[in-house]
């Protein structure tokens, strides 16, 4: 569960910096990071895997780089359903995605997997 709520937050401050680097994305307030971050973590838990069996053609045969695609429609899906959070264009969610996954990789390396030897 604690992993679960440092990947919300973690998603949250991934949309804050993106609507504060790229130029697309806009966001009202912490709330709506919140819930942006929690949706989030929903959709990659159980819409993002059928994607991602549904494209494995498409991205064995771009040796993997349509997953940028993949988390782009996960973001934009988002985006989609909260309404304080505003990403203009497909592009804009791709760079979002991968700004929010820098983030995550990032909060998951400063606390730890809870794997302590």
């Amino acid at each position: 569960m604690t992993k679960f709520l440092v990947r919300v937050v973690a998603a949250a401050v991934g949309f804050w910096i993106a609507s504060r680097i790229i130029p697309g994305v806009h966001v009202g307030g912490a709330l709506s990071l919140l819930i942006a971050g929690l949706l989030l973590g929903v959709i990659n838990a159980l819409v993002r895997p059928i994607l991602v069996l549904l494209t494995l053609p498409l991205t064995i045969l771009t040796l993997g780089l349509f997953l940028f695609v993949v988390n782009g429609l996960t973001v934009w899906l988002v985006t989609a359903l909260v309404h304080g959070v505003q990403i203009h264009g497909f592009w804009h969610a791709v760079l979002t995605a991968i700004v929010i996954s820098v983030t995550s990789w990032l909060a998951g390396g400063l606390l730890g997997d809870g794997k302590r030897q």
